[in-house]
């Protein structure tokens, strides 16, 4: 039986499908085995190729959403944004974001540091969560629709001492590019939720301060559903803050109230994961027990809307 009944604050029952982890890890294994999928590389255009696929598996509204960029470095490249609607006819929705894209250099690394990284963790395991909620949701339809969006060339922002001019924004252009053109005219989901390195063991997950300025109630309405069922040592009562991330350009340019779930963590110099922008950010740092208490969280989110 792949249900299992959650009483919702006691109001009425609902069946809430039960979040395969070994599914989302294989998701993540699978972009992974690409090798790194940054910005018009080989990987990126196999992986790319493989996430329309997967998803068409799940629902036939499948959108590539292309855009000419240039990032910071003077290369041209065409970005590809990846969106699938369920329940496509359905006016009140929802949306989920994460990135696909990986880190074109090691910034973070004290070796091989302008070489790409895998990205196991840093593009893989929002993606991973998002495949298997995309396979659920294919099984069982919610009363909500529901979109998700896979954004293209989060992670080609402009290192530190790069040796080129400061390029403003250089960072998100896949969410930039969406929120600024949306997939479809009047388009208003009645939130957003976004998940960035979502994978790592004993991953942590607060309240960051552009989520809680801009959508508070998602904030406090998804924590809860976290405490109810049990994972309230990953998602903490916490102001931590800002990230400048995609939530940042869904909410200030597109409007949309839109959290971010991602990694803090008090014991780095950057408060993200200890392996963020290295080698290191490889299937290793991905972790089943995580996957679950993040996909789980979200699809009781779905499915009590």
């Amino acid at each position: 039986n792949n249900e299992v009944r959650k009483n919702d604050s006691n109001i009425q029952q609902i069946e809430v499908p039960i979040f395969n982890s070994d599914s989302a890890y294989s998701y993540i294994e699978k972009q992974v085995s690409f090798g790194p999928r940054f910005l018009s590389s080989k990987g990126w255009s196999l992986c790319a190729d493989y996430l329309e696929e997967k998803l068409r598996l799940y629902t036939p509204n499948v959108i590539i959403q292309r855009a000419p960029v240039t990032t910071y470095d003077g290369k041209d490249h065409v970005l590809r944004n990846i969106i699938a609607s369920f329940s496509a006819e359905k006016n009140n929705r929802i949306v989920f974001f994460a990135h696909w894209d990986t880190r074109h250099v090691a910034d973070y690394d004290t070796l091989n540091i302008n070489q790409p990284i895998l990205g196991a963790n840093d593009g893989g395991s929002g993606v991973g969560v998002l495949l298997e909620v995309a396979r659920q949701l294919s099984l069982k339809s919610p009363k909500v629709g529901v979109d998700i969006i896979f954004f293209d060339a989060e992670d080609y922002g402009q290192p530190e001492n790069s040796g080129y001019p400061i390029v403003q924004d250089s960072w998100c252009l896949g969410s930039q590019y969406w929120a600024a053109n949306l997939h479809t005219k009047d388009y208003f989901p009645s939130f957003g939720i976004l998940l960035d390195m979502v994978g790592a063991k004993d991953a942590i997950f607060t309240h960051e301060e552009v989520s809680s300025y801009y959508a508070d109630h998602v904030l406090n309405k998804v924590w809860k559903v976290a405490h109810r069922l049990g994972f309230g040592k990953h998602f903490v009562f916490q102001k931590t803050r800002q990230i400048l991330d995609d939530h940042y350009y869904v909410n200030t340019i597109a409007a949309i109230p839109t959290i971010d779930i991602i990694e803090y963590d008090p014991t780095t110099e950057t408060n993200f994961n200890k392996h963020w922008h290295t080698h290191g950010d490889d299937m290793n740092n991905i972790n089943k027990e995580t996957l679950y208490a993040v996909g789980q969280t979200v699809l009781q989110v779905i499915y009590q809307e």
